[in-house]
């Protein structure tokens, strides 16, 4: 699971100027120029292209709750290739490199590499990449006009969710370039939930390859750790789900080791199964693995700004779900997962 600002960096690509911790209503622009589906898809493409095809650095902010947490990220775009370096801010020392998509996670204090090979299914906004013009069909899209962030001039997306299962969203992407600035996550009372912003940004700096190059080939003498992510069906492992939630779609199953890494008894690898459901905004992650009385307590659920989760046994198994979806719908992706007979 990622740390928060890594999340959102998943979901947004870059963002900018964060709100008070706590609610705030929005904007008093509510009501906006309603959008067509292309006009929608064409909107969202445009900040996923920006925030893989643009050079840009600044200190990124998540805000949930009376929680803030920052990174610093810069982004290059050089030739067909994209570099990432992001350096956290606050609590345990950590950086993370990547290249498309290869990622480096450093822990200085504990002299730790994790390498792993992710998809690009997590950036934003990844369903629509196939083509899909649905996410009009499960949200009311509307142009608030423009607004001014951090000394640039953006445009504002209210997207508001036609049903129960999904949060709401507004945007401000920047006017010039699509970069994402700023994201809030809102709930049925348009209540900021979360906020992920850039404090300061420049965007179309000199592209800095080396600045991730050069750490990920020369890792100091840490001990490195290859986590492999392993493509699957869900069926084939013995899984289903009934009905799932409308909008959600499979993007992603993969059998990857549990914690990373780590030996079982008799130099087993104990698996953890991860699949991904999206709406082509937020995503739903299931997890399931092989219960254990040590390590699973009790079922719980918790709540941090907008990201629920939701744990629980089911037969021989533990079942984990994570999303930035009301609690309803991770509860409707629990009920609907079963053992095939």
């Amino acid at each position: 699971m990622l740390h928060r600002p890594l999340r959102a960096l998943a979901f947004v690509g870059a963002l900018c100027s964060f709100v008070p911790a706590g609610p705030a209503m929005a904007s008093p622009q509510e009501g906006g120029r309603p959008l067509e589906p292309s006009q929608v898809r064409g909107w969202l493409m445009r900040i996923h292209q920006a925030a893989s095809t643009r050079n840009f650095q600044g200190t990124f902010v998540v805000s949930t709750g009376n929680t803030v947490s920052s990174a610093r990220i810069s982004h290059y775009y050089e030739g067909i290739n994209q570099y990432e370096r992001i350096e956290s801010l606050g609590g345990q020392a950590r950086f993370v490199y990547r290249q498309n998509d290869i990622v480096h996670t450093v822990w200085p204090q504990n002299r730790i590499v994790l390498v792993e090979q992710r998809t690009l299914v997590n950036t934003f906004p990844a369903v629509l990449q196939g083509g899909d013009d649905r996410i009009a069909e499960f949200y009311d899209v509307r142009d608030l006009g423009l607004e001014r962030v951090t000394g640039l001039e953006a445009n504002v997306l209210m997207l508001k969710p036609r049903d129960s299962h999904r949060f709401g969203y507004r945007l401000w992407a920047d006017k010039a370039t699509g970069l994402l600035l700023r994201a809030d996550v809102l709930n049925s009372r348009n209540e900021v939930l979360e906020t992920s912003a850039f404090s300061d940004v420049a965007i179309d700096v000199r592209a800095k390859p080396e600045l991730v190059l050069v750490p990920m080939k020369n890792p100091l003498a840490y001990r490195v750790m290859r986590l492999t992510l392993t493509p699957i069906k869900l069926e084939s492992e013995g899984w289903e789900f009934g009905a799932t939630v409308p909008g959600f779609r499979q993007v992603s199953c993969v059998k990857r080791p549990l914690d990373g890494i780590g030996q079982g008894e008799g130099g087993e690898t104990p698996q953890l199964l991860q699949t991904i459901y999206a709406d082509g905004l937020t995503y739903v992650s299931v997890f399931i693995e092989r219960y254990d009385a040590v390590r699973h307590k009790q079922p719980m659920s918790t709540v941090v700004g907008a990201t629920q989760t939701l744990m629980r046994r089911l037969g021989d198994f533990w079942i984990t779900l994570v999303g930035d979806v009301p609690p309803e719908t991770l509860q409707s992706f629990a009920n609907a997962l079963q053992r095939k007979k």
